[in-house]
């Protein structure tokens, strides 16, 4: 196996996504760590962007919600080495209609 050093920016993308019961989470968690998010650049799956920009004022690139399939481009972008780090708040008691997507 070979070995590659990737260097990595000091700003990240950095792609939040939450299920519904979990957005309350979510929300408290951008909170607690808004110092820290807001020196990145933010995407979002639709309803979890529109939550964060209008609860905590980030800035948030908002993709489609779930159900629409904003977690395929989620997926794509994180493929392509666009994304660094996804944060996903998930409850897996709560089934999901996409659930085959995630």
């Amino acid at each position: 196996m070979e070995f590659q050093s990737v260097t990595m920016a000091a700003q990240k993308t950095i792609a939040l996504v939450a299920h519904d019961h979990k957005k309350p989470d979510l929300s408290a968690w951008a909170k607690l760590n808004s110092d820290l998010v807001a020196q990145h650049r933010l995407l979002a799956t639709g309803t979890t962007g529109t939550l964060l920009e209008r609860e905590r004022k980030l800035p948030v690139i908002r993709l489609w919600s779930g159900p629409l399939g904003g977690d395929q481009p989620i997926g794509a972008k994180i493929t392509e080495g666009e994304i660094e780090f996804l944060i996903f708040f998930w409850d897996p008691l709560e089934p999901q209609p996409h659930d085959p997507d995630v």
